[in-house]
This record gives structure tokens, C-alpha cells and sequence, in this order.
């Protein structure tokens, strides 16, 4: 009895050091990740991740020159630590990255607007850039979401982080700043551009700014950074699903475990908990308010954990109206294997208000096909997630249409503008005392000259007296 239960507690320690051995090697390690906490004096701990204070002496990002550390006051005791202490500029300062890997790389950065006695940060106003896109314009920190996440391709040797206060402002600040190379399965360069004149296919995404605007959990909880291997907020559904007259949906819960396989989604596409949860129903849509001016990146999560069998989940997937795809069949898709999960990428040109029917937002619809079955084991048309990312313009902004240079010169470096300043003061200085110098020396040359000596011979003085005396 004895031996039985040794080598039952032995087969039981191998199935737990796998199981924790095949764990481990699921999580992303990324070749590049810098976690910066802005303005603290020590490292700070949230979800398990280390920012690194950016005042440390082992790791410089930043010349401190022009800059303060602030201590927010009066702060809740659940603020997480990141959000307790900002870096605040008083003139153009940037952040610098060494990245070992080329390609995607996700900036994160944190905003707080913190309340102090010491410095009133209710007027700053400022810009950001990231490698010569503009970011952030007249950014103010107030904004509902305080993380604002950017995914940049890196194609040099640095990620720069700059941030400019506005003309009519004198302060800028951030938090905390991520910088992670990304994976290469992440932003896939082909997507399917969608319209009222049909859908075609658009290359180059892979290289393009993005900043991501909405990430969401359909039919699901908010899922944090802790549960995501690439960090990321999935937030719930509910405040964008609309519900259609005559129309019907549930949402969906798995338990089971989520079959990732190569041609699929990976888990760094999507994690776990947002492919076990789903909406079903015959039509849904879902609604997400954004800017005009810009091209989307719309990315579609599907994951069969409702249909009973395989062969039976056909629908159809609509973008601002438009037919994106006909009698999508998930099975084909995901060779045959239930609770295998699968993405779809489409591209929506919103640059002018005529393509956009549906005003400032993108509605997103699946609805039943007629290839769906009318089994009562079939169902009608399923999503687990979406996201909606903002494309780059044509002046590499994704706030307005403006350029890292025009930002630059219409917001000089204030430092750079003192040293002008003072350069020009001296030199008008120089050129004064210089002017009078060469007066005077020309006044000099006018009035100067020699005295006659006393002791002169009689014959100079009679040679001299002949010439005096001469008469014409």
C-alpha cells in the first residue's frame, strides 16, 4: 500500500512539473521591454511586472535637464503606484530606447493627472511623437482611458519618445511608459479592405503607426493585463453591443480548453479568456464611436464554443453595412476543430465623410447566412472579440493632419531658444564694442602727429627757408 502511494504521489509530481513546465512556456518573452516608472525615485510592482524608476543610475532613458519628479497628493490607497508620481517637462524632452529586434514594437503610455501644491498641472498641454509620428496633439492628460497604446514598426536601432509642451503651455508629464517588441504573428500585413464598391485586399500593415482604440470582450469580463500575455485591458461589450428589434442573442461560456493551432490565432492574438466567451444570436451589431479622417484596422475574434458539432456554424460578417464576408464557415476555417480560435482582418477607409454611411463610428454586424442550419443544434452567427485601430494619415500623424516637424517648429525648444537668445545678446555686444573701437582708431590716424624736433641743423633750416622764400 505504502509503494502504491509513492508512486501515485510520483505520477502526480510529474503531472504537475509538466503542467507547470508547459505553462511557463506559453508566456511571451519579448526581445525588447523596457517598463519605465516616470518620476519616482524607486521601482514600482503592478501585475506583477517591475517598472524600473527612470531617475535609477543603471538604466538612463532621459536627460533629467528641464524636468521635475512630482508626488501626487491626496490620492486614493488603491491608485496603483505608477499613477502616484509623473515626470513633468518644461520644455521638449524625450525618452530613448535601445531595441535589439526589429519590427512592431507596443509603446504604452500612462497618464495621471496628478493634484499638487507644488505644480499645477490643470493648464499643461502638450504633444507627443514616437519616431516621427505624431501620437498625442493638445493632449491635456484628462482623457477616461489613462493608458494610450500605440503599436510603432521599428525599423532603426531606437524607440524616441518625445514630448512637447504646447505654445500656450509651459508643462508636459507622463507616468509610466511600455515599450515591448511585439510578436511577429501580431499585425499580419495583408488585411481585406471593405466598402460600398466591395472588398479587395490592402498590403503594408505591418509597417504602418497604429493606435489601438477600442479592445473588447464580447460577451465577456473585463480581462486585465495580468491575464493577457501580451499585457493588454480587454474591456466588456455591453456599452457597444446593440441589441435589434426582432433580433435575438446570449452570451457563451466554455470551460473547456481553447485548442490554439498553427494557421490560427496564437495566444498573444488573443488569450484565453477572450476566446472561452462569445455572444450568439441571429443578428448582432455593435457600434464604436470614432474620428473621420482615418483608416481603421477592424480585427475580428471567432472561436466555436457554442455549436454541438462541427459543419453547422455558417453567417455572414457586415462592416458599416457592407458586406465584409459571405457564409463564413468557421469549421473550414479552423481545420475542423471545435473551440479553435481564428482572426479576420478588415480595413475601412473613413478619410472622407462620404464613406462613412454611418457617420463618426463603425458598426460591426454577423448575421445568419442561408447556409445556416435550422437544426436545433445549429447556431446562427457567433464573435468573441473585436478591435478597432486607427491608421496612420498621410502625414504620418494619428492625431491630425500635421507632422512631426510642424510641431517641432511651431514648438521650439525653449532651451534651444535661450541659447539663441543669449548667442544673439553676445553677439550684439561684441558688434558694439567692435564698432567703437574702429572709431576710435580712425579719429586716432586723423589727429596724429609728430613734433618737430628743437635741435635741427642751420642747413635744414636754410634749405627749408629757400623753398619759403621761392617766388613763382
Amino acid at each position: 500500500m505504502a509503494i502504491l502511494s509513492r508512486r501515485i504521489g510520483f505520477i502526480l509530481f510529474v503531472i504537475f512539473l509538466s503542467s507547470s513546465i508547459s505553462i511557463s512556456s506559453l508566456s511571451f518573452s519579448p526581445s525588447d521591454d523596457y517598463l519605465v516608472n516616470c518620476g519616482s525615485d524607486v521601482d514600482s510592482t503592478v501585475d506583477n511586472r517591475r517598472f524600473v524608476s527612470d531617475a535609477s543610475s543603471k538604466v538612463k532613458f532621459f536627460s533629467s535637464e528641464g524636468s521635475v519628479s512630482l508626488q501626487g497628493e491626496d490620492l486614493a490607497p488603491n491608485v496603483p503606484q505608477i499613477y502616484r508620481t509623473a515626470r513633468v517637462f518644461t520644455r521638449q524632452a524625450k525618452y530613448e530606447f535601445n531595441v535589439r529586434e526589429k519590427g512592431t514594437h507596443m509603446v504604452r503610455l500612462h497618464f495621471n493627472r496628478l493634484t499638487s501644491s507644488k505644480i499645477d498641472l490643470n493648464g499643461a498641454e502638450f504633444h507627443v511623437t514616437v519616431n516621427g509620428h505624431v501620437v498625442l496633439r493638445n493632449f491635456n492628460g484628462t482623457s477616461s482611458n489613462k493608458v494610450r497604446e500605440f503599436l510603432i514598426w521599428v525599423g532603426v536601432g531606437e524607440v524616441v519618445v518625445r514630448f512637447v509642451p504646447s505654445k500656450d503651455s509651459k508643462l508636459a508629464f507622463v507616468n509610466a511608459i511600455e515599450v515591448i517588441s511585439a510578436p511577429k504573428d501580431l499585425i499580419a500585413d495583408v488585411a481585406t479592405s471593405v466598402s460600398g464598391d466591395g472588398t479587395g485586399k490592402v498590403n503594408g500593415l505591418a509597417k504602418q503607426a497604429m493606435e489601438v482604440m477600442y479592445r473588447i470582450n464580447v460577451g465577456g469580463r473585463k480581462v486585465t493585463p495580468f491575464n493577457d500575455t501580451l499585457w493588454r485591458t480587454w474591456l466588456p461589450d455591453d456599452d457597444l453591443f446593440k441589441s435589434l428589434g426582432g433580433s435575438s442573442s446570449r452570451k457563451a461560456y466554455f470551460t473547456g480548453r481553447i485548442k490554439y493551432r498553427p494557421g490560427g490565432a496564437s495566444r498573444e492574438v488573443g488569450p484565453d479568456n477572450v476566446y472561452n466567451t462569445a455572444r450568439v444570436g441571429n443578428v448582432m451589431s455593435w457600434d464604436f464611436p470614432v474620428s473621420t479622417g482615418y483608416k481603421y484596422l477592424i480585427r475580428m475574434h471567432f472561436c466555436d464554443i457554442a455549436s454541438k458539432s462541427l459543419g453547422l456554424l455558417y453567417f455572414n460578417v457586415y462592416i458599416n453595412g457592407n458586406s465584409a464576408y459571405q457564409d463564413f464557415d468557421i469549421s473550414d476555417s479552423t481545420g475542423y476543430v471545435l473551440a479553435s480560435p481564428y482572426y479576420m482582418d478588415f480595413v475601412v477607409d473613413l478619410t472622407a465623410d462620404s464613406n462613412n454611411p454611418s457617420g463618426s463610428s463603425i458598426r460591426v454586424s454577423v448575421g445568419s447566412s442561408n447556409k445556416t442550419s435550422v437544426d436545433e443544434r445549429g447556431v446562427d452567427a457567433m464573435l468573441n472579440g473585436v478591435e478597432i485601430m486607427k491608421m496612420n494619415n498621410s502625414m504620418g500623424s494619428l492625431d491630425g493632419f500635421v507632422s512631426t516637424d510642424m510641431i517641432l517648429t511651431s514648438c521650439p525648444n525653449r532651451r534651444n531658444l535661450s541659447i539663441f537668445i543669449a548667442m544673439m545678446a553676445f553677439m550684439c555686444i561684441f558688434m558694439s564694442f567692435y564698432v567703437v573701437v574702429q572709431r576710435k582708431k580712425v579719429r586716432d590716424d586723423v589727429f596724429n602727429w609728430t613734433k618737430l624736433p628743437m635741435d635741427v641743423p642751420q642747413d635744414n633750416l636754410k634749405s627749408g627757408n629757400q623753398f619759403a622764400a621761392r617766388k613763382p
